[in-house]
């Protein structure tokens, strides 16, 4: 009777390793559960979310040549019209909320921003329409500001609404000192520095975003709090064409959802990036990955849960994700192409999802010895 016990807990236990191997084989991983770091409903208020704004108690203007708009007290602006030489300045108190909605406007400046945010609490730009905002010259300076931007916020500023921003500039397309949100519309912004710059983070949760930029795409870095300094993505259709990075979080890149075409020299650097989910194609000269020691607050990590990612590499000293610290993917498909697919100097722990290298599946992360 014993040797017929014995005898069942071996095939008990011989069923076991069999049935762990098959999941490890088959790439499934009853622990794929992640744990975001920020979360979409934390970040976006309602009137952020919000497309259609009633204007009917709206204060408008229109604009002519060489004529500054100033808005000083909270309330709802309609702008409308074309002219030359125009800034639009807000200049309110710090309890107050402007909300300025561009309706066909066209603006073409020298050398200031169509659009300087001073003081206010919070500010809205919402289009409807089809909008385009220009400077075509060297900025001008203001106090100790260099107005580097076509957009420039001093301010949180979130870009909202169902029309068209065009945005030319010779810098930066839109710069941020706080906070930079957008949740809906459509964007086109060729800017011969960064298209989209924020000090604390830039905060997507919708909208097309069809961006090309003389160094970084998207860049958000704080200099004085490395807890700040992040890109958020939970949504939306973006297209980078970028020389530098497409997509820079000093501390962390998180991508929830949406549609992202990133070519540049580097598809995604941050401290921490974390995928959970989209459809993501990375065409890069350098690595389409990479996470370095930029923030003291996040451990070095690439961390894959979910999405479907492509990434196609140029010859040379590149590699498809690179990360200075661990790897870490628990889900999704990921697709490599290139001499150097995976690079890193801490641990890889593959638990979950589907990794082709080179057009061949693998069952482990390969560690590039190139």
């Amino acid at each position: 009777m014993k040797k017929i016990y014995s005898i069942i807990g071996v095939v008990v236990l011989i069923t076991i390793v069999i049935a762990l191997s098959m999941l490890k084989n088959n790439n499934v991983s009853t622990t794929t559960t992640t744990l975001k770091i920020y979360e979409s409903s934390e970040l976006f208020t309602q009137r952020d979310l919000e497309q259609n704004i009633n204007t009917a108690n709206a204060t408008r203007y229109t604009v002519s040549d060489g004529k500054n708009i100033n808005i000083t007290t909270e309330g709802i602006y309609v702008i409308s019209g074309s002219a030359k030489n125009v800034t639009i300045f807000v200049e309110a108190k710090d309890v107050d909320k402007v909300q300025i909605i561009l309706e066909n406007l066209s603006i073409t400046n020298e050398t200031m921003p169509v659009v300087y945010v001073k003081t206010a609490d919070k500010v809205f730009v919402t289009q409807t329409g089809n909008n385009s905002l220009k400077v075509t010259g060297t900025f001008a300076k203001d106090d100790t500001n260099n107005l580097n931007a076509v957009i420039f916020s001093k301010q949180d500023i979130t870009f909202n609404g169902t029309g068209n921003l065009n945005i030319e500039s010779s810098q930066n397309g839109i710069t941020g000192k706080d906070d930079v949100k957008i949740t809906g519309g459509t964007f086109n912004i060729n800017a011969e520095a960064v298209a989209i710059r924020a000090n604390d983070s830039i905060r997507i949760a919708d909208g097309n975003l069809n961006i090309k930029a003389g160094t970084d795409g998207l860049h958000a870095e704080n200099s004085s709090d490395d807890t700040k300094g992040y890109v958020f993505i939970a949504k939306g259709t973006i297209k980078i064409e970028a020389t530098d990075d497409c997509i820079h979080g000093t501390s962390v890149v998180q991508i929830d959802d949406g549609v992202l075409e990133l070519n540049g020299a580097e598809g995604i650097e941050g401290t921490y990036v974390q995928i959970n989910g989209g459809t993501i194609d990375i065409n890069a000269t350098g690595d389409g990955i990479n996470a370095g020691r930029k923030s003291e607050s996040y451990n070095v990590t690439i961390e894959i849960a979910g999405g479907e990612i492509t990434i196609i590499m140029a010859d040379g000293d590149t590699d498809g994700i690179d990360s200075n610290g661990d790897i870490k993917v628990s889900g999704g498909t990921i697709n490599v192409t290139g001499s150097s697919t995976f690079d890193y100097d801490g641990t890889a722990t593959f638990t979950g999802g589907t990794i082709i290298v080179n057009g061949t599946k693998v069952n482990e992360i390969p560690k590039s010895m190139v």
